[in-house]
C-alpha cells in the first residue's frame, strides 16, 4: 500500500498493490481489513517524523508492525543546504495554516516546512510577504532524493509565477521588517484586534506570571474579551492548551480570529456564559477570570474544580474587588492591589495619568 507516486517508483513488484486514498484516514479501514498478511506500506523517510508511521501505530498492536524508516525530508533538506537540524526549526504544515509559523517569524531564524502542494508555496511566500517579511529567502525542494528532484531559490516577494510540484519542502531563511512576537508575556495590545475589551498589556504580563503555564496544562479564559491571555498562554509553550468562554458572539469570532493570525488556531472558543458554559469541559490545571466575576462563578469553580488547581481572577470594581478579598480570607493565596499611571501630554509638559486599580487573586485550590 503506498500514494500512487510511491507504488509509480516501483520497479514491476509482481505483488499486489493497494493505492493508499486521500484523505489519509481513509486508508486505515483498508488496511485493518488486511490483518493477518503481509504488507509492506511505502511512506516517505523517516515515518515518525511529520510522518504516517505515528498514526498507523496507533492502530494496531505493537507486535503486529516493524518501520524501516530512511532519511526524512528534513535530514535530505538539510543536507543539501548545509544547515544544522538542531539549529533549525522544523515544521509540518501540509494539513495546517500557514499562520502556525507566525509565533516563529524573526529575522535569523532558519525552518524546513513540509508543504501540501506546490500552490502552498506560493500562498506561504504571499503570507510571509503581508506579514512584513518578504525579504525571506525560500529554496523550494520538490522530490528530494528522487528522479524529480529540483530546487529553486528566491525571495518570498519576487517568487516567479511557476508550477513546483508535490512532494515540496521549503527551506526558509527569515528576513524582513515585520512585527517580531516576543518570547516573554505581555505582547503589545496592537497585535491584538479589539474593541477595547482587553486585558492590557503589564496586567496581562502579570496574570501570565500568576497562572505560570507549564507544558501540557490546560487553561479557562473565562471571560475572554480579545483572547489575549489564552493566546499568550497558547504561545508560551507548543503542548498548552486553552478554552476562551466568552458571552459576545461578535467578542467570541474576534478572539478565533486573533487566534488563527497570531498562529495558535489550536484555542477553542465557546460562546456563552460561565458557569453554564463550563459544562462538558475537559478539566484544566489553571483558570483565569477576567470578565463575569460574581459570587456564583466562584462558588461554582470552587466547587468544580479538582485540587491543585491554579485560579487567577482581575477585579477593577470597588463590588468585585470586595468579592476577592472575601474569598481569600476563606481560601488563602495571594491578593495584590496594582496601581498603574502613564506619563501624557499635560499642556506643554507632561504628567501621570492614573489608571483603575486592579485587584489579583491568585490561589491553589
Amino acid at each position: 500500500m503506498g500514494p500512487p507516486r510511491h507504488l509509480a517508483l516501483l520497479p514491476q513488484p509482481g505483488v499486489e498493490t493497494i493505492e493508499w486514498p486521500a484523505p489519509f484516514a481513509d486508508g486505515l479501514p483498508i488496511l485493518e481489513g488486511l490483518r493477518g498478511r503481509r504488507v509492506v506500506v511505502l511512506a516517505s523517510g523517516d515515518p515518525f517524523w511529520f510522518g504516517a508511521g505515528a498514526v498507523i501505530a496507533r492502530e494496531f498492536e505493537r507486535s503486529e508492525w516493524k518501520a524501516l524508516p530512511g532519511p526524512s525530508s528534513f535530514a535530505l533538506a538539510a543536507a543539501r543546504l548545509g544547515w544544522s537540524l538542531e539549529q533549525t526549526l522544523c515544521l509540518g504544515l501540509h494539513a495546517a495554516p500557514v499562520a502556525r509559523l507566525r509565533p516563529h517569524l524573526a529575522p535569523g531564524v532558519r525552518a524546513i516546512l513540509l508543504l501540501r502542494d506546490g500552490d502552498a508555496v506560493h500562498a506561504l511566500a504571499r503570507y510571509l510577504t503581508n506579514e512584513g517579511f518578504g525579504a525571506s529567502r525560500l529554496t523550494v525542494l520538490e522530490a528530494l532524493g528522487g528522479p524529480r528532484e529540483r530546487i529553486t531559490e528566491a525571495q518570498a516577494e519576487t517568487l516567479p509565477e511557476m508550477t513546483f510540484t508535490h512532494p515540496v519542502t521549503v527551506a526558509l531563511d527569515v528576513a524582513g521588517t515585520g512585527a517580531v512576537l516576543p518570547c516573554a508575556s505581555g505582547i503589545d495590545d496592537s497585535v491584538f484586534e479589539t474593541d477595547g475589551q482587553i486585558t492590557k498589556r503589564p496586567m496581562r504580563a502579570l496574570a501570565l506570571s500568576a497562572l505560570a503555564p507549564r507544558p501540557f496544562e490546560l487553561l479557562w479564559d473565562i471571560g475572554g474579551g480579545s483572547g489575549s491571555i489564552a493566546i499568550e498562554w497558547l504561545l508560551a509553550h507548543p503542548t498548552t492548551e486553552a478554552v476562551s468562554i466568552e458571552a459576545r458572539a461578535d467578542r467570541a469570532a474576534r478572539i478565533r480570529a486573533n487566534a488563527d493570525r497570531l498562529g495558535v488556531d489550536r484555542l477553542s472558543v465557546v460562546e456563552g456564559t460561565a458557569p453554564a458554559a463550563l459544562e462538558g469541559l475537559p478539566s484544566p490545571q489553571a483558570v483565569f477570570i477576567g470578565g463575569g466575576l460574581n459570587e456564583a462563578l466562584l462558588s461554582d469553580l470552587t466547587a468544580r474544580l479538582a485540587p491543585g488547581t491554579q485560579l487567577v481572577a482581575h477585579a477593577v470594581t470597588l463590588e468585585s474587588g470586595a468579592l476577592l478579598s472575601a474569598w481569600s480570607e476563606r481560601l488563602g493565596g495571594t491578593l495584590l492591589r496594582i496601581e498603574l499611571s502613564e506619563a501624557t501630554p499635560l499642556g506643554g509638559k507632561r504628567g501621570w495619568k492614573a489608571s483603575y486599580p486592579m485587584v489579583q487573586w491568585q490561589v491553589v485550590l
